[in-house]
């Protein structure tokens, strides 16, 4: 049973180790960063992360991964030909009641 000291206690050390994760950096790169290469690698993380926290929940927000899977390359699709946001979610949203509809069938 964890108890009200333990609880705080594992909110502190989540808090400070957030904070350090947030302040290094900046207490370590104070000038600006002239490579070319870590400019244009630290330029491509905040759309890594997003695509590794959005890929898994498309995938696994249906009750079949295979639906989520075509629903996945359907939005990538729409979105590629210039759709704009709800379009691309409509066109997902379509593709998977048009997929769980035929896994019905079957």
């Amino acid at each position: 049973m964890i108890t009200l000291h333990d609880y705080c206690l594992f909110l502190l050390v989540m808090a400070g180790v957030t904070y350090l994760l947030r302040a290094v950096p900046f207490v370590l790169l104070k000038g600006k960063i002239k490579s070319r290469f870590w400019r244009s690698f630290l330029a491509y993380v905040p759309y890594t992360v997003l695509a590794a926290m959005t890929v898994p929940a498309i995938l696994y927000s249906t009750n079949s991964m295979l639906s989520g899977a075509c629903a996945l390359v359907a939005a990538v699709i729409a979105s590629l030909l210039g759709r704009g946001l709800v379009g691309v979610a409509v066109v997902a949203c379509v593709t998977v009641l048009g997929v769980d509809g035929i896994m019905l069938l079957l």
